[in-house]
């Protein structure tokens, strides 16, 4: 009886784990599957800022490239708001299929520490892909204000305290904190505008209701050379080759100042692996590419490329580097 009986049992527990064997191999194949049938429709990058500013030229840039690259359209959709969160956290949450792509950039890595109650932990919840380029930010002035250097700049904030304000693309961004370093650095009182984007920051800054800012070149580079903003100095601690002219906020006299702004695609943290290297090998064909930069250098941008490990310790370092900044500086962010 009991040999009799042993044998079904056997047979099953042997379909059984023969059952959980092809389980767990279809498991370990669906991700390359995945790869293989990606992209099959259209893909979103989503740009945190509004429309207007150099994450979204940098977006619509790459967009063009990796459209023709995957054979699907890359669409461009803002999602400003809350000095970039907004958008990160909206790619954070959305499926991690390759679909849902974030043009991120520094401002993350600062609102780790500014936002002590984000909904999302920038390092686990999204996957780097590549930095895309590194923008220097430039000191600007509006035409309702006289002075030609820093020098006389804060010469007339000392004597007017509370009457220059700046301009940023957030709370928390790398404007606010550049601004916030300036002012601490060269003990003037300045007062802080966010915006959503350098879009209407810079309308404002040309229309006279803010009187300076910290932007990316991008956006202001056109208005410069067309003599309707001024620029003092640049931030980070080599010139700019887009201002060769324009010396560094070091050379001015305020010594140590190195502050820029790299922009970069990330996915949901859980995106399957071959997808992300996809993204990768094609976004450092961009990046390579004679033609993109050459346009890269029409606005004032450095282009960087890397790999996924790479771009990670960039963040990581960011991340733990900022962190004293924003405490020093004292932003702190609901």
């Amino acid at each position: 009886m009991t040999a009799r009986f042993a044998s079904p049992v056997r047979r099953l527990l042997i379909q059984a784990g023969a059952s959980a064997l092809a389980a767990a191999c279809l498991c370990l194949a669906a991700p390359a599957a995945l790869a293989q049938a990606w992209p099959s429709r259209p893909i979103s990058l989503v740009v945190p800022f509004a429309p207007g500013g150099t994450t979204d030229v940098l977006a619509r840039a790459v967009g063009q490239e990796l459209s023709a690259a995957l054979g699907q359209p890359v669409l461009i959709e803002s999602k400003p708001g809350a000095g970039s969160t907004l958008g990160a956290d909206f790619v954070a949450k959305s499926r991690a299929d390759g679909y849902t792509l974030l043009m991120g950039a520094v401002h993350h890595t600062i609102a780790t520490s500014a936002y002590p109650k984000l909904p999302y932990d920038f390092q686990k919840d999204l996957a780097p892909v590549s930095i895309v380029a590194q923008v220097p930010n430039v000191l600007v002035v509006g035409s309702s204000v006289t002075a030609k250097s820093v020098q006389e700049l804060v010469t007339q904030a000392k004597a007017q305290p509370g009457k220059f304000a700046f301009g940023s693309n957030g709370a928390g961004t790398a404007q606010h904190l550049i601004g916030a370093q300036f002012s601490g650095m060269a003990g003037v009182d300045i007062l802080h505008i966010p915006y959503k984007g350098s879009g209407p920051l810079t309308t404002d800054l040309l229309g006279g209701q803010i009187q300076m800012s910290f932007d990316t070149v991008t956006p202001v580079l056109p208005h410069i050379k067309a003599g309707k903003l001024r620029a003092l100095a640049v931030t980070t601690a080599k010139r700019s080759p887009a201002l060769p002219d324009v010396p560094t906020l070091d050379e001015t006299g305020l010594k140590g100042f190195n502050l820029g702004t790299w922009f970069g695609v990330l996915a949901p943290g859980a995106t399957p692996a071959p997808i992300v290297e996809r993204l990768h090998r094609e976004i450092a064909r961009i990046v390579a590419s004679p033609d993109f930069r050459r346009k890269m250098e029409e606005i004032g941008a450095d282009p960087i490329g890397g790999t996924p490990a790479q771009m990670a310790r960039q963040i990581k370092d960011d991340t733990e580097r900022f962190a004293k900044l924003v405490k020093d500086a004292k932003v702190t962010l609901e």
